[in-house]
């Protein structure tokens, strides 16, 4: 099942690229599909660290995993239930980019997600995935939370029970 998963997320990226806008300096830029966001490794980096004390739960998902959708729920519970203590929940999704108006938007609005939603479209996992966590395989559901003092990765799915005894550690 992994090495299927990864066969899935390789080919993803082997995917053609043409939600991505090229700046005056050749950098790739942040566009707009909609109200999705789409990033490409380099506009996505900013979510991956922060100076202040606040929480951030970051998973990697996409609609087409039924773990990773089996616990968005957990996720969108864990966001609402503690954004008065200083934790967001950002669920970045690995769909493929032909699919984000057919499958990933209408997926978005039919499960009301509330927490940030951001589509990262980048070919290059190899280069961008160690960045994420060395010890990443590139299989989904994958989680990093963290804050400016600590950084824990999980390749894993989580129940609801799981992630808040995570983000208690943090709380401490």
């Amino acid at each position: 099942m992994r090495k299927a998963l990864y066969l899935v997320i390789l080919l993803m990226f082997s995917c053609n690229n043409d939600n991505k806008v090229k700046g005056d300096e050749g950098l790739e830029k942040e566009i707009n599909a909609g109200e999705l966001k789409v990033y490409d490794f380099k506009g996505f980096e900013k979510y991956l660290s922060t100076t202040t004390d606040k929480i951030y739960v970051v998973n990697f998902w996409a609609t087409w995993c039924a773990p990773c959708v089996k616990e968005l729920p957990f996720l969108e519970e864990l966001n609402k239930n503690y954004a008065n203590q200083n934790v967001e929940v950002i669920l970045v999704s690995l769909d493929f980019p032909n699919a984000y108006e057919t499958k990933l938007k209408p997926f978005i609005k039919n499960k009301k997600l509330q927490s940030k939603v951001v589509a990262l479209n980048d070919t290059d996992s190899n280069t961008w995935i160690p960045k994420v966590s060395e010890d990443w395989s590139g299989a989904i559901p994958a989680t990093l939370i963290f804050n400016k003092e600590k950084r824990m990765f999980y390749e894993q799915s989580f129940t609801y029970a799981e992630l808040e005894n995570e983000i208690k550690q943090f709380l401490k």
